[in-house]
């Protein structure tokens, strides 16, 4: 038995010998062959980012790999932005009431009730050397004083250019002898769901602070927070006062301002919301051209949400887009023939999901160029090019201040056209006397007057001018019965006053 196996062991090894000049050619040969990548191969090219023909995140883009990867640092990238992020003090006198106001008696013993400083904080980002500033238009809303504090310590009184409560952004104005740090303004549509971002701002008031994230969603809406319904989601942790700080992507720019957050508790759990970028370039280009308020393209069409049902009925495999419910006949898309039942698809190349979507693209092109729209039109996919143009001012608006004895004392009013429905954020289609602007201290802001309430009905007359409003509420009457439309919903009232 030894024997055999060591006469196999000795044929065996014999004919190793004889192979091995063969093998060695064959491996010769296969070594001069393309090598077909191995699981291993392809691994490693992933962790490295190697562009492939399949390849969608680009080069720049990759996990970390190795433990060197892993422990680099955001530092240099803050040092590069954190100083031109900057502190916002807001504060307004508030009125306050006394139940013993009036009377002589208990003023004496209790006194006249007392103004009362109330304040806000929130962030700010410089994006010019001159000192403009980009924050969020609730952190400086029906303020008396506005003042910024810079990374370096210095304190200075700003200037409001420009503020737009539909889009919850303000600009705000610095002056000093040497030019400002600035954060460059990004392009907010390169974003995309998994890239990484740093807040800055400073929460509670304790100081500039660092925090970072991904972006959790792209054209996010119907969060509350304003009428514009497309925000960036991100779970960097945004708290009170970070609100309208800097949202910057990995290469130093401004991709976003950051104005809220979902939270039950007060506090950040992730769920924050900037807004984009894009629409802060335009408004702050807006609030530097001198605008008195911004001003978006009007093409003289409104559209609303493309539901299920419309979807359906139209032969859309969903819903998506944005209706056409309304056109005027002359304005520039009427003229380039679009009908009331067509469906906005895509604006230049880039589909429009919804109305909130449409509304935002359409708020950051510039009055005065072209867009082309893809749109379905009776079962069949059209182009249109359609002239973007600055809202019509119609006949000049007489703004009236109301006066006399009656709800509307303090009101200032004047008759709709497409612009100054733009400027209140109401419907370019909409008519009727609307209230412009409201003194504080007067009975129509006591009554709960707001701009862009509709006076459609006092006392048994429709108003229709703002000289037959005026005249009315100049009667000598103590009751008053009137009709107001606001947000697409009618009010009605009757008082004594």
């Amino acid at each position: 038995m030894h024997l055999k196996r060591l006469f196999l062991i000795a044929v065996c090894t014999l004919a190793a010998f004889a192979a091995a000049p063969s093998v060695r050619q064959a491996f010769a040969e296969d070594a001069a062959k393309p090598a077909d990548p191995g699981l291993s191969d392809v691994l490693t090219d992933l962790l490295h980012g190697v562009e492939g023909e399949n390849s969608t995140s680009g080069p720049d883009k990759r996990v970390p790999f190795g433990r060197e990867e892993v422990q680099l640092s955001f530092a240099p990238l803050v040092k590069q932005t954190a100083p031109a992020v900057v502190n916002v003090y807001a504060s307004q006198t508030a009125k306050v009431t006394s139940p013993f106001e009036g009377d002589p008696f208990f003023e004496e013993f209790f006194g006249r009730a007392q103004p009362r400083a109330q304040s806000s904080l929130g962030s700010g980002v410089l994006v010019d050397p001159s000192g403009v500033i980009v924050t969020n238009y609730h952190v400086i809303k029906d303020a008396d004083e506005v003042k910024v504090a810079t990374a370096d310590g210095r304190e200075f009184t700003s200037k409001v250019m420009l503020k737009d409560e539909t889009l919850d952004l303000a600009v705000l104005k610095i002056s000093a002898d040497k030019p400002f740090p600035v954060i460059a303004i990004g392009d907010s549509d390169a974003l995309e769901v998994g890239d990484l971002v740093l807040a800055i701002g400073n929460p509670f008031g304790v100081g500039q602070t660092t925090t970072s994230g991904i972006v959790s969603a792209l054209a996010r809406s119907h969060i509350g927070v304003s009428d514009s319904g497309y925000f960036i989601q991100t779970d960097a942790a945004i708290n009170p006062g970070n609100s309208g700080g800097a949202l910057i992507n990995m290469g130093g720019q401004l991709v976003g301002i950051n104005t809220a957050i979902y939270s039950r508790s007060g506090g950040s759990i992730g769920i924050g919301f900037a807004i984009p970028s894009n629409m802060v370039r335009a408004f702050a280009d807006a609030a530097k051209a001198g605008l008195d308020f911004f001003e978006r393209p009007y093409i003289g069409a409104e559209f609303e949400a493309v539901t299920p049902q419309i979807a359906e009925s139209l032969g859309m495999e969903k819903p998506t887009g944005a209706l056409v419910s309304s056109v005027d006949g002359a304005g520039p898309a009427g003229k380039a023939g679009l009908k009331p039942g067509d469906v906005m698809l895509s604006l230049n190349n880039t589909p429009v999901e919804s109305i909130e979507a449409l509304d935002y693209r359409m708020a950051t092109l510039s009055i005065g160029t072209k867009a082309t729209f893809a749109v379905l039109s009776k079962g069949q996919q059209a182009t249109l090019e359609i002239a973007l143009e600055r809202a019509p001012e119609g006949a000049k608006p007489s703004e009236v201040t109301l006066h006399g004895r009656s709800p509307f004392a303090g009101a200032k009013v004047a008759e709709l056209s497409p612009r100054l429905a733009q400027r209140l954020g109401l419907r370019t289609d909409m008519k009727g006397v609307t209230v412009v602007d409201i003194n504080r201290d007067s009975p129509a802001a006591d009554f709960g007057f707001q701009p862009g309430d509709i006076v459609r009905e006092v006392n048994g007359t429709s108003i229709d001018k703002a000289a037959t409003l005026a005249q009315i509420a100049q009667q000598d009457t103590r009751w008053w019965r009137f009709t107001v439309e606001r947000g697409g919903q009618i009010l009605r009232q009757v008082l004594r006053y």
